[in-house]
């Protein structure tokens, strides 16, 4: 767990029930959904720019050294991100990070709220267990003034989340919460601390989403086991879910 309290957040909820996650043997290309890592790739901005360098160029040997924050480029979040008691990424069950989903198209202005009316009219249906992963186009944005100017979740579209059985939920843009600039000196991550205290994990800086938008598919959260973090870099990909007869 985080040795760090989070007072005036909720506590730790537990994991919420889903079925066990299955992979098909469909023979159908894998598509990546992670940004490559940059230095200059977007960030939020209070956070440091990552450094990557070589470390020791010696033939036949060429080590390569990074430094950055855990929640750079495409990342998923433990529950103690926010939830002080909640588990690290080392605690969280293999089974949360693969499996079926979805992708959801969802075209919103930006700063635009996404609300449980959209999502309710999101197709294919979420079934229970799912990673859903949403569509607004953003991640063309990345590395652009208008990045961080990315549409957001509500607290009550997180509520839906968990209510229908989201174990994962995925955002084309840097939080699911209000951009840091618009945040107001009170705010208190509606988004992050509701689905994290119920053990729905957060993913964010996604990209490529489009050409599977709209359709179930089959997802790995390939992260790094990371003991004692409360994020952690992953390549995720993606594929059509394809039933076997």
């Amino acid at each position: 767990m985080c040795d760090t309290a989070t007072p005036k957040l909720p506590g730790w909820q537990g994991w919420i029930d889903i079925p066990e996650p299955t992979i098909s043997g469909a023979h159908v290309p894998w598509t990546d959904l992670s940004h490559p890592i940059t230095e200059t790739l977007s960030r939020i901005p209070f956070f440091p720019q990552p450094r990557i360098g070589r470390w020791m160029s010696y033939p036949p040997v060429n080590v390569t050294e990074i430094q950055m924050i855990v929640h750079h480029g495409t990342h998923f979040d433990a529950p103690c991100h926010f939830i002080g008691d909640g588990p690290t990424i080392d605690q969280v069950p293999l089974n949360r990070l693969y499996g079926q989903g979805v992708i959801w198209r969802i075209d919103m202005p930006p700063r635009g709220a996404i609300g449980p009316a959209e999502l309710e009219r999101a197709t294919p249906k979420i079934q229970r267990g799912d990673i859903v992963l949403i569509d607004t186009g953003w991640w063309e944005k990345v590395n652009t003034e208008d990045y961080e100017e990315h549409p957001v979740l509500t607290g009550e579209a997180s509520k839906w989340l968990i209510a229908h059985g989201a174990k994962l939920v995925g955002v084309d843009s840097s939080s699911p919460d209000l951009a840091p600039h618009y945040r107001p000196k009170d705010f208190n991550y509606p988004v992050h601390r509701t689905l994290l205290s119920h053990g729905v994990l957060i993913a964010e800086h996604l990209t490529n989403l489009t050409g599977l938008a709209g359709q179930r598919v089959e997802i790995m959260f390939l992260g790094i086991n990371i003991v004692g973090s409360d994020g952690a870099p992953a390549r995720v990909v993606a594929r059509p879910y394809i039933a076997q007869s």
